[in-house]
């Protein structure tokens, strides 16, 4: 059973990093950020429309990168979209710690709906390879970026 998921797993993010999803450059936004990774070159623009009511309207991004970079992002911009910034952030620090190996991902997904830690999980797997960890996070960095206004950010 856990084979079948792990491939289930792999399907998503090839399919996501082939044909990502909110790949574009908006008319209009009012934040965006640069990120960049260094070591392999990956390379990011995450575009973020949030209204009044500090709610992610609209996310998208463009770049290139590897198929877990793209991958991540695409995946992203889909969970994020309609999704408050406070919520935004926490499901971005659940993310980072997955990835970090700060706790287990059951135990730090427990708090999310089955959506946020179905598609979260699936990015989990990257733990175990710690060279890929700044693939998978660059957009997520990025994102907050953007939110805090900062232009530009660097997983060096």
């Amino acid at each position: 059973m856990f084979d079948d998921l792990r491939d289930l797993y792999q399907e998503v993010i090839l399919d996501h990093g082939k044909n990502p999803r909110n790949f574009r450059r908006p008319d209009a936004f009012t934040a965006e950020a640069v990120g960049n990774n260094p070591m392999c070159g990956d390379a990011l623009v995450v575009y973020l429309s949030v209204d009044d009511n500090a709610t992610i309207t609209d996310v998208s991004f463009q770049g290139q990168g590897c198929a877990i970079s793209v991958a991540s992002a695409s995946m992203m911009t889909e969970l994020l979209k309609g999704c408050p910034v406070d919520r935004a952030d926490e499901i971005y620090q659940a993310f980072h710690n997955i990835c970090t190996g700060e706790g287990t991902p059951e135990d730090i997904l427990a708090e999310f709906d089955e959506e946020i830690a179905e598609r979260l999980h699936m990015l989990s797997g990257v733990r175990e390879f710690p060279m890929r960890v700044k693939c998978a996070t660059l957009a997520w960095h990025t994102m907050d970026a953007a939110v805090r206004g900062e232009q530009e950010i660097s997983t060096e």
